[in-house]
């Protein structure tokens, strides 16, 4: 993994061994297979009680991993901005280059006989890496809300459950979260606004919910009392907050597995995945 120095910074003891700490976690996540973003490595700090959980620690930590990547001594792939990235078309060598690749992304829908249709919605376009490694392990849709949904992807959502329910499937959303005023309420939002466009669908809220919360302990934050919906969430949770990044991602990663698998015959399921590999061994067949 590349640690390449671009500048000499001048990093005080009590930085050197916060970045020894940072690179710790990056190491137990990547062997799990995860990246992190900056804010998931702030989280696993404030858990360990390295730091304290308030907005000054959080700009000082990015302040001090700049640092650490520019003097070669974090992974400059060991964290990742997942709001932004370059889009550019797919290029290949020959033919056959080509034929290959399709051959080993060729899919059919594993759920195609199955009586559920499942998506997962995640609040955080910054969590999609989590969620879509999970969804993926199961050929299930996955969606960043990026807050509260605009009218237009509302809308076309509930045309695709429409169709969905048409052909007969039971739709589900396993929707994830901040457990905050408007992270709360989007759960709400999404039920409201699917149901008015004509889509029979469940919402089930599998993060983050209380019991987790009792049972996880992830760092509190204030509510926001400049959202409009903080009266109602104050009374009803009182003035803390939670945010979903404080969840380890192997936790995300369980959740969204649990919940995919009840709905799942996972019978069914492994007979089309014994489908797809012939049809795609008959493709690179072709090729070869």
């Amino acid at each position: 993994m590349p640690k390449i120095a671009y500048k000499e910074m001048s990093i005080r003891k009590s930085g050197l061994d916060l970045i020894s700490q940072i690179n710790a976690i990056i190491d137990d996540y990547q062997r799990q297979g995860y990246s992190l973003t900056l804010r998931q490595v702030y989280y696993q700090l404030v858990s360990r009680d390295v730091i304290q959980n308030n907005e000054k620690s959080y700009n000082n930590l990015g302040v001090l991993v700049g640092n650490g990547r520019m003097s070669g001594m974090i992974d400059w792939n060991a964290i990742e901005d997942r709001t932004r990235y370059l889009r550019q078309l797919s290029h290949w060598n020959n033919p056959q280059e080509i034929m290959l690749s399709a051959a080993h992304s060729y899919n059919i829908d594993l759920w195609e006989e199955q009586d559920y249709y499942i998506e997962v919605w995640v609040e955080k376009d910054a969590l999609i890496g989590v969620v879509e490694q999970a969804a993926n392990r199961y050929d299930t849709p996955c969606f960043s809300c990026r807050g509260f949904v605009s009218l237009t992807e509302m809308w076309t959502a509930a045309q695709r459950l429409i169709a969905k329910n048409e052909a007969g499937c039971e739709c589900v959303i396993l929707h994830l979260g901040d457990h905050d005023p408007s992270g709360i309420d989007m759960t709400r939002d999404v039920q409201e606004r699917l149901i008015m466009f004509g889509a029979d669908v469940r919402i089930e809220r599998i993060a983050l919910n209380m019991p987790q919360i009792e049972q996880y302990d992830p760092p509190p934050n204030p509510a926001k009392l400049t959202d409009t919906r903080s009266g109602g969430y104050i009374a009803k949770y009182g003035t803390n907050s939670w945010e979903l990044d404080a969840l380890e991602p192997r936790l995300l990663d369980g959740l969204i597995t649990d919940h995919i698998q009840r709905y799942l015959d996972i019978d069914l399921f492994n007979e089309a995945k014994v489908r797809q590999e012939q049809e795609r061994k008959i493709l690179r067949n072709i090729v070869i």
